[in-house]
C-alpha cells in the first residue's frame, strides 16, 4: 500500500478504557500501533480527547455541568495527558508536537494556512501532531462533539486520506446496541446509503466525553464529502489501526462522497474572489502545466485580500486563468511582484511560503 497520510482520533473513552483518568496500558498499545504506521511510511496526527477526565482524574472531583470547572479540569488535564504522550511516545523515540486548535482556527481561512503550514511542517520533519481543542478557552467545544468534529477539520486541513475514530463502541449500528442486544453493525456506508434511519440510531455521549455516535456520524460525512475515507471503531480492538489500513472489516467504513480534488475545487470556487492577480505568459504556461504561482511571474494586483482569501488569477489581457488561495495579503503582495522567491523575507521581514498561490491551493478556471 502507498503511503498514506491518517488522522486519528482517540474519544475520552478510548484515552480512559471506562476508568476516571488515561489508562496507560490502552495508550500504549494504540502508540505501537501508530509508530507501527509510522514504520511504514505512513503520516500520522493524532487528535486526542480526554484532558477534561485527566484534570478531573488529577483533582478527585466529580463530572461537572458547570462550565468555569471544566475549563478548569482541562487546564489542569491538558498539561499532564501531554506529558504521558510525550513519555509513551519518546520510548518508541517519536517526538510530538502539542496542537491546541479551535474549530475557529480552521474555519478561518488566514489561520486555516497558518495551522496547515504549522501541521504540514512538523509532518514533513517527522514530528508527530497531537491536536486537542483548546477547551480552557472553547467553550462552545466542551458542549458540542468530543473532538469528533474537529477531527474531521483536521483531515481536511492536512489532506487527509483516511480519518479514524476510535470509541467505546464497535462502529454504527443499525439500532443503539446499548439498549437493543439485537442490533446489527454497519461495516460500510456507501456514498449514498447514509439513511435517516442511521442517523437516528445514533445514540448520546457516554459517562466522561461530550460526544456520542451522533457527533462520530457528523464528523464522518464531513470527512467523506472532503475526499477521505472515514472510519468508526472500538479503541479496543486488538491492533485496530493497523488492520483498518490493511483494509480490514474492522468497525464502520464510510467511502467516499467526493473525491478530494473536487472537494478542493469547491471550496475554493465557493466563494467570492476577493482580488486579482495578473501573471506574464511563463507564469501562465506554468500554472496550465499544474505548477504554483510564484512572485517573479506576477505583474501586478489589485483589490483587497487577507491571507486566505480567494483570489483571481489572470493573464495580460484580463481572461481569468485560475482561482486560488492568496498566501500574503494585499498590502504585501505589491511588493513581491517580479520578485524572487528567496528574496521574500529580505523584503517583508518574513516568508509564509515560497509561493503566492501553492499549487494545491489552485483550480484552473480557463476553458
Amino acid at each position: 500500500m502507498s503511503a498514506q497520510c491518517i488522522v486519528v482520533k482517540f474519544g475520552t473513552s478510548t484515552v480512559t478504557a471506562g476508568g476516571p483518568g488515561p489508562d496507560e496500558v490502552r495508550l500504549s498499545a494504540l502508540c505501537h500501533q501508530i509508530a507501527h504506521l509510522r514504520a511504514q511510511g505512513h503520516q500520522v496526527v493524532l487528535v486526542s480527547s480526554g484532558a477534561v477526565a485527566t484534570g478531573r482524574s488529577a483533582l478527585g472531583a466529580e463530572a461537572a455541568r458547570d462550565m468555569p470547572l471544566k475549563q478548569m479540569h482541562a487546564a489542569v488535564g491538558q498539561p499532564r495527558l501531554h506529558a504521558l504522550y510525550q513519555r509513551l511516545f519518546g520510548a518508541l523515540d517519536i517526538q510530538v508536537a502539542q496542537v491546541l486548535l479551535t474549530r475557529s482556527d480552521v474555519e478561518n481561512r488566514r489561520r486555516y494556512l497558518n495551522a496547515r503550514e504549522a501541521l504540514t511542517t512538523m509532518l514533513a520533519h517527522g514530528v508527530l501532531p497531537i491536536v486537542n481543542e483548546n477547551d480552557t478557552v472553547a467553550t462552545e467545544e466542551i458542549r458540542l462533539g468530543d473532538n469528533d468534529m474537529l477531527s474531521a477539520l483536521v483531515a481536511g486541513l492536512v489532506d487527509a486520506d483516511r480519518l479514524v475514530l476510535l470509541t467505546d463502541q464497535a462502529g454504527l449500528y443499525d439500532r443503539d446496541p446499548r439498549v437493543d442486544p439485537q442490533a446489527r453493525l454497519i461495516s460500510r456506508v456507501g456514498a449514498t446509503e447514509l439513511t435517516e434511519q442511521m442517523r437516528a440510531a445514533a445514540g448520546g455521549s457516554g459517562r466522561l466525553g461530550t460526544g456520542g455516535m451522533a457527533t462520530k456520524l457528523a464528523a464522518a460525512d464531513l470527512a467523506r464529502r472532503s475526499g477521505c475515507v472515514a472510519h468508526i471503531a472500538a479503541g479496543a480492538e486488538p491492533n485496530v489501526l493497523v488492520r483498518l489500513l490493511q483494509d480490514e472489516a474492522v468497525g464502520t467504513r464510510f467511502e467516499l462522497v467526493e473525491e478530494r480534488v473536487q472537494a478542493r475545487k469547491r471550496y475554493i470556487l465557493g466563494g467570492p474572489a476577493c482580488g486579482e492577480l495578473q501573471v506574464d505568459d511563463g507564469a501562465a504556461r506554468a500554472l496550465i502545466r499544474g505548477g504554483s504561482l510564484l512572485p517573479i511571474g506576477m505583474v501586478q494586483c489589485s483589490g483587497r485580500f487577507d491571507r486566505g482569501d480567494a483570489v483571481r488569477v489572470v493573464d495580460a489581457d484580463g481572461t481569468e486563468l485560475a482561482r486560488g488561495i492568496a498566501a500574503y495579503n494585499s498590502e504585501d503582495m505589491p511588493r513581491l511582484c517580479r520578485r524572487r522567491s528567496d528574496e521574500i523575507e529580505r523584503i517583508l521581514g518574513y516568508r509564509y511560503a515560497d509561493e503566492v498561490i501553492h499549487r494545491s491551493d489552485l483550480v484552473l478556471t480557463a476553458s
